[in-house]
């Protein structure tokens, strides 16, 4: 991170500028500025952030772009179906546009804070978490002790849930290869040895040095979920019966469908690390800028992929789309196959919001031999993350517990929490349309965590309480998952 100083550079005007006693000389050494946005202030001086920033290894637009495509379309995607069943059919498109609309704000806000602040505090890049504390320490004086608060409760957030998703992705590449194998060597494997044969190859991935050369991993795990969605897709339009045999829309169970889309597209944790290592982060904003880009593509696939399934199934749709495939017909399996590919290759952009997490906290101590120290730490985090999945391979529920906590507060709080306190000085526009608006989305991130937190919640009771063979209900609360969390 490069931090340029105040020396030999323009402060950055206050807004209030206090009276000082004249000298009788007019040279205009002091002068009362008129009240005016910061941010437009800020941006007239002679320090720009996004020309001081140096990355050793930038990312092209391109390639942000493609990491974007792969954090939002986590599997959660299979899950849409069941969701349209929750709104109904036609009540699902807009509520799927509302939520990503939702979800996407949120990411915007934060980055545009950060841009601001970056102006405000003469850095160059910011962390989730950086963003804010910075953002609390420069707002108005109650809200300043709050910072490290505000600093620690996202790290601690953002590690718990992404390391939970990389232990949780390891057994869903697991369960998927596992179900493949028992079909075609007729019997059973253990989960647990499968789980255990990972660990090599999922340090190998984690040992790619940064997203620039993550980049192309990123790109075939999109491929691989492209052919997987494709042929799901195919046994989807197969014999779709009439439009008019489905729920057009179903209001009371709207809550369950928010919760489910919510946490499929929701990707914040690596809106930031994406950002700053970037070739060119002005790119990320705007309306055809890299954030819109992305979830417009995402939106218009999770519609479509929830109203087909739904439309095709009915009442008779799996929690995950994949469960309502033949299992005995091949490219069912191929699915699941490169459904099992492709979050083996997303495990490396999760794994990285982790490591940038600890990296930070301890690089400091470790200038001696600073590559090293990273590698070694590489290795201990994803060796924790699989001896959690082998220990506790039922850990799926226990993190979409996790994860609808913590993404509803760091998806769609916290980000309005911080826009306020960063606009504090300058105002909320007209009408405080910023305020309105923000409460708004801080009463669906609120109830986001409540529904799905009590979704989780049932998940937990079910695994623990039903008699029900150890593989099947693995295999659901999987689905669970996948539909609520990742």
């Amino acid at each position: 991170m490069v931090n340029i100083g105040d020396s030999g550079g323009k402060h950055a005007p206050q807004e209030m500028e206090q009276f000082l006693p004249g000298d009788g000389i007019s040279n205009n050494k002091y002068k009362i500025q008129p009240r005016k946005d910061v941010e437009q202030a800020l941006a007239s001086s002679d320090f720009d952030p996004f020309v001081a920033r140096k990355v050793e290894h930038p990312t092209t637009d391109n390639e942000t772009l493609t990491h974007l495509l792969k954090a939002s379309l986590g599997t959660g995607i299979l899950s849409m179906p069941i969701a349209f069943m929750y709104s109904g059919i036609i009540l699902g498109i807009f509520a799927t546009i509302f939520t990503a609309f939702v979800c996407t704000h949120c990411s915007y806000v934060l980055v545009k804070c950060a841009h601001k602040l970056y102006y405000k505090t003469r850095r160059t890049q910011m962390s989730f978490a950086e963003v804010a504390e910075i953002a609390f320490q420069s707002g108005p004086k109650w809200a300043r002790g709050f910072a490290p608060i505000a600093k620690f409760s996202i790290l601690f957030g953002l590690f718990l849930t992404y390391f939970g998703t990389c232990s949780v992705y390891t057994v869903i590449v697991a369960k998927n290869f596992e179900q493949v194998m028992e079909h075609w060597l007729g019997y059973e494997i253990s989960l647990r040895l499968l789980i255990s044969a990972l660990l090599i190859p999922l340090i190998l991935l984690s040992w790619i040095p940064n997203l620039k050369y993550l980049a192309p991993v990123s790109m075939i795990a999109n491929v691989f979920m492209g052919l997987g969605l494709g042929i799901t897709f195919y046994y989807l339009v197969s014999d779709l019966p009439p439009i008019t045999t489905r729920e057009f829309a179903n209001v009371s169970t709207l809550p369950a469908f928010f919760a489910i889309t919510i946490f499929a597209m929701e990707a914040i944790g690596v809106v930031m690390p994406l950002e700053n290592n970037m070739e060119k982060p002005q790119h990320f904003l705007g309306i055809c800028g890299v954030l819109s880009q992305g979830m417009s593509g995402v939106t218009l696939i999770y519609m479509a992929l929830g109203f087909l399934g739904y439309l095709h199934y009915g009442t008779d749709t799996a929690e995950s789309i994949t469960l309502n495939l033949p299992v005995h017909e091949w490219p069912a399996q191929a699915v699941k196959v490169l459904i099992a590919l492709a979050v083996y290759c997303t495990f490396g952009l999760q794994f990285y919001v982790c490591l940038e997490i600890v990296w930070d906290g301890i690089k400091d101590k470790c200038q001696k031999r600073p590559v090293l120290v990273n590698y070694v730490l590489r290795t201990v985090l994803v060796t924790a993350a699989v001896v959690l999945a082998v220990s506790v391979p039922t850990i799926a529920p226990f993190m979409g517990l996790i994860g609808a906590f913590c993404f509803s507060m760091l998806g769609l709080i916290f980000p309005v929490f911080i826009e306020l306190i960063t606009h504090w000085d300058t105002g909320f526009g007209p009408g405080n349309w910023i305020l309105w608006k923000n409460i708004v989305i801080a009463f669906c991130g609120v109830a986001a965590l409540v529904f799905g937190s009590m979704s989780a919640i049932n998940d937990i009771i079910k695994v623990y309480t039903e008699t029900a063979p150890q593989a099947t209900v693995l295999s659901e609360s999987l689905g669970k998952l996948n539909g609520t969390t990742l």
